[in-house]
């Protein structure tokens, strides 16, 4: 009976030391939310997550698309990168990549245009915009790779016309003859005639939920995100596992 007590009591005191760290947390993490809010004017719907970082005393913000760093009280802001300089590895953009991540079997690929070179086994999605430069120059790129399919959600964020030239490239007869004319050949889009656009609303929706703030922005078949008019050498790198 004496050792039934001394364990009911033993378990007791493990939970409540366990709940007594987590409230230390929260209130830390709590802490640092507020002065950020308070001295940056950083809004708490943009600040993801707070955890610890991988360098003691120091605390990992989460603003969706960037990583910054805090100390306990939120005095002090570093924004840079962590560098693990045993292991040569580049910890804010790991955690980055984790954070983005996105699962590539849950993207609606009926709402993007479709464009399959050589055997199309390699897959990889992309927010592009008709009217952005460097959507025009990863296109550009994209036409030294091959066996890949391409799905492309437009999403039209630059301007008017963007929006108008997205919905005349989904109303053409053939989207992803439309879609490579304009943006490597700019040859203007031409509508076969009105069709249903509610899948541009759509992608505008899926970029904002999934923080895609810039284009391009390439996502692997694996959920790695690749932003900007990326080299066909990592694009390569990243069609074949390799990050």
């Amino acid at each position: 009976m004496q050792t039934r007590i001394r364990f009911a009591a033993l378990v007791i005191a493990v939970a409540t030391s366990a709940l007594g760290c987590s409230a230390q947390a929260d209130q830390t993490t709590d802490k640092i939310k507020s002065a950020l809010q308070t001295r940056l004017g950083i809004d708490a719907s943009d600040i993801k997550g707070i955890t610890k970082a991988p360098m003691p005393g120091l605390y990992e913000i989460n603003l969706g698309t960037q990583i910054v760093y805090s100390d306990a009280n939120g005095d002090y802001v570093l924004n840079g990168e962590l560098i693990d300089t045993k292991a040569h590895r580049n910890l804010t953009e790991a955690r980055l990549n984790e954070i983005n991540k996105v699962d590539f079997s849950k993207l609606p690929l009926e709402n993007a245009v479709k464009v399959v070179k050589g055997d199309g086994k390699r897959k990889m999605a992309v927010f592009s915009d008709p009217n952005c430069p460097y959507c025009h120059q990863l296109e550009s790129t994209l036409k030294s790779v091959d066996n890949v399919t391409v799905y492309t959600f437009l999403y039209p964020v630059l301007s008017p016309d963007s929006t108008a030239k997205a919905k005349q490239i989904w109303c053409s007869t053939d989207r992803a003859k439309a879609w490579e004319s304009w943006m490597v050949d700019r040859k203007a889009p031409t509508a076969a005639g009105t069709c249903d656009t509610a899948a541009i609303d759509s992608n505008l929706a899926l970029g904002q939920k999934m923080n895609v703030t810039g284009t391009p922005t390439v996502i692997l078949a694996d959920g790695t995100r690749l932003p900007g008019a990326v080299s066909a050498d990592r694009l390569e790198r990243g069609l074949n596992g390799a990050h």
